[in-house]
């Protein structure tokens, strides 16, 4: 009992201090608010990869689909972030995350020279990828008018610890996206409109959809194991959705999911589609919506290339908040795994980027929102394993990590995390974890800030015996800013599966980008 009583003594007394903590700001008018505009670049890029020819695949070529989302450091320099995925051949399940750094530089006219080099981590069957890290060198031509383009490359794919290592000529397609954003130091703050006719903020806003999702996949047909037994069980799913409105009633959205129970952890989709409103009132909203994506792991080998038809409501809990629940029908193009899908998930919606189109309602208020990106390199120290093709039942993972936060509070942010392994003999293995953290204010002349964070989620691969997929995830650490938008970011936890035998030391040294948003209140 006195064990008890201190854990809730102590756990009040973090809360009462994150309270004190809370900003209390005065409102300032809009046009005091500055602004930075960034004319960034969706790219969408598909490379037909040779396969190596002595192993029990079948298929000759594996069709790998790259998104890449790239921002300009000057007018020819940009850096960037990319999944790859496979789409066609027998690879499905083979899943990449990286970091880009590249070069676009006018030749003529519309013609430009566009060239970058890729690394990344994450695969497919380990006896192809081993590892899991490759590099992927592009260099080719692009046409661009409007800042819209299409082009050509010469491109090279090479797990170098694995076998896959092929030269091929690919091709993209790239479209803009403009990103608007303020300094972090005027994250959660209240403005408000005034007089000002003119200033940054007067654009349109564009409203944005988060969304985490529960989902029950039930397959049936010819949907098989990867050990070819018959698959037929429930599977229990969880997933993250992003939806963007083009209007009113269209939107389009991204959205991943893996298996936490039902499958042996490995299975992880990512979908790309559209949705759309046939009715909408105050309390309820109909949507259907079409999704097209690579999906496998732990099935019988397939392409990867999946379908998604879905349509389902939304109960509006609050103008920012929904419950939502949703049915459809998910299928294989290049293979036999099909499902009836059920699932429901909690939304949260806003306005973000600008005030037209956001203050037609009396209320003219607006908040500035926090948000760090970072970029991680994470170690995890004797890491159980189930099998290894060399006899390796314990091994030390590195993993490439994405991490994005977004702060509830001055002190308290919510998490998501993406990390696929690069090193230790787990290529394939990854991650999706989402939680809540904690932070102090910034110390020693707002160069340093303390941090904790708790998450779950879901991770497999690569036989790491995380069970059937759910992890725990508690890290402290430090922030130390270089600047107020850039820092260095360290910290150490710990990696728990509570139906699996992974209990592994953690440490992760990475970069975060931070910045406000401006959102309607």
């Amino acid at each position: 009992m006195r064990s008890l009583r201190y854990i809730r003594n102590n756990v009040l007394y973090i809360f009462l201090l994150l309270f004190i903590c809370l900003p209390i700001n005065a409102q300032k008018d809009i046009s005091e608010l500055q602004g930075k505009e960034l004319k960034n670049r969706v790219r969408l890029n598909f490379i037909p990869v040779s396969m190596p020819n002595n192993t029990s695949f079948t298929e000759p070529t594996m069709g790998l689909m790259g998104l890449h989302y790239q921002i300009p450091f000057n007018d020819w320099l940009y850096g960037g972030a990319a999944f790859h995925f496979a789409v066609t051949g027998d690879q499905g399940g083979l899943f990449t995350l990286g970091a880009e750094l590249g070069v676009n530089k006018k030749i003529i006219d519309n013609l430009y020279f566009d060239a970058n080099f890729h690394f990344g981590g994450g695969g497919g069957y380990r006896i192809l990828v081993n590892d899991g890290a490759f590099i992927n060198p592009n260099a080719g031509l692009q046409y661009k008018k409007n800042d819209y383009g299409f082009g050509i490359q010469y491109s090279h794919i090479n797990f170098y610890t694995g076998s896959i290592k092929d030269n091929a000529i690919s091709f993209f397609v790239e479209i803009p996206s403009i990103f608007r954003f303020s300094d972090y130091k005027d994250a959660n703050q209240i403005v408000k409109l005034g007089n000002t006719e003119d200033y940054f903020w007067k654009k349109p806003s564009v409203k944005n959809v988060q969304q985490v999702r529960f989902d029950f996949f039930f397959p049936f047909g010819n949907s098989k194991r990867d050990n070819d037994t018959q698959l037929d069980n429930t599977l229990y799913v969880l997933g993250f959705e992003y939806q963007k409105y083009l209007n009113d009633k269209t939107f389009i959205f991204a959205h991943t999911d893996a298996i936490y129970k039902g499958l042996r952890a490995g299975f992880m989709d990512l979908f790309f589609g559209a949705g759309y409103h046939p009715y909408q009132s105050k309390y309820i909203n109909l949507f259907g919506k079409l999704a097209i994506g690579a999906a496998g792991g732990r099935i019988a080998p397939e392409g990867g290339l999946t379908a998604y038809p879905s349509a389902g409501i939304d109960i509006n809990l609050s103008d920012h908040l929904a419950l939502s629940g949703h049915g459809g029908y998910y299928r294989a193009l290049d293979g036999d795994f099909e499902a009836y899908t059920l699932g429901f998930g909690l939304k949260y919606k806003n306005l973000s980027g600008g005030t037209d189109n956001a203050s037609e309602q009396s209320n003219s208020e607006f908040k500035t929102q926090g948000i760090s990106i970072s970029i991680q390199n994470q170690t995890y120290f004797k890491v159980n394993k189930t099998d290894d093709p060399s006899g390796v039942l314990i091994t030390d993972l590195q993993l490439l990590g994405f991490q994005f936060n977004y702060d509830i509070f001055k002190n308290v942010y919510v998490i998501g995390e993406a990390g696929f392994a690069y090193g230790g003999r787990s290529g394939g293995y990854a991650h999706g974890v989402v939680g809540l953290g904690v932070k102090t204010n910034t110390l020693f002349n707002n160069k340093l800030n303390l941090f904790a964070n708790f998450t779950g989620g879901a991770a497999g691969g690569a036989g790491v015996d995380s069970g059937e997929g759910i992890i725990i995830r508690p890290t402290v650490g430090f922030n130390y800013f270089a600047t107020d938008n850039l820092a260095l970011k360290v910290s150490g936890g710990k990696l728990y599966a509570p139906f699996g035998n992974v209990n592994s030391n953690n440490i992760n040294v990475g970069l975060s980008f931070n910045f406000a948003s401006l959102l309607k209140k």
